[in-house]
């Protein structure tokens, strides 16, 4: 499993979470951060550090944030 970024982020974008991740797998992309899902090894560090609460382990996505999780993967071509 991996985190997914939600849509708090989108306009924020605090770097809080790339400072924490402890294998650098969080990227900017563009109006948003996305954590590459093959490389994220489900720490959670980045959980606490997010100033608008917009990370979530990907079984916890609230209901309204699901497409995230398809964009999230499809950003990676995973």
């Amino acid at each position: 499993m991996t985190h997914i970024i939600t849509s708090p982020c989108i306009g924020t974008k605090d770097a809080s979470c790339t400072e924490v991740c402890p294998v650098e797998c969080i990227y900017d992309a563009g109006e948003m951060y996305l954590i590459h899902p093959d490389e994220c090894i489900d720490c959670g560090a980045c959980v606490p550090a997010c100033p608008v609460s917009a990370i979530f382990p990907e079984e916890d996505v609230p209901a309204e944030e699901t497409p995230f999780i398809a964009r999230n993967y499809e950003f990676f071509g995973v």
